[in-house]
């Protein structure tokens, strides 16, 4: 089971998702409150589980209804994705991975790990 570690930003609070190994899963934006970012760790528990999956990656790809997660192509060309909610707010993006595949295990490893990950303080 990984763990969110909630912790104070510049402007606010943020979280990180780490995997048992320590690895980031995936970030979240500043927000203002501590509150307001136990929220968006909630929000990512709950619709990690009920994700699809968009590979904006390939041409024509079949755009999917929100929750989902998106795999796209970073300005550098590694492969990231981002996790977006019911209304299309973006909850958590990735680092960069240099191959799909491994950004496709980035995506199933949180959809494990996020549901159940404890929240610690930074």
């Amino acid at each position: 089971m990984g763990k969110f570690v909630v912790a104070e930003a510049e402007a606010g609070y943020k979280f990180v998702l780490k995997a048992n190994n320590g690895q980031v899963l995936a970030s979240s934006d500043i927000y203002a409150s501590e509150h307001s970012c136990l929220g968006g760790v909630e929000s990512v528990r709950k619709n990690s589980r009920i994700a699809k999956l968009e590979d904006r990656t390939e041409g024509g790809y079949p755009k999917m209804t929100n929750p989902k997660f998106e795999v796209y192509n970073g300005a550098s060309g590694e492969y990231r994705f981002r996790l977006k909610a019911r209304n299309g707010e973006i909850l958590a993006v990735s680092e960069g991975y240099a191959s799909k595949p491994s950004c496709l295990k980035g995506v199933a490893n949180t959809q494990k790990n996020a549901p159940q990950a404890s929240v610690v303080k930074g």
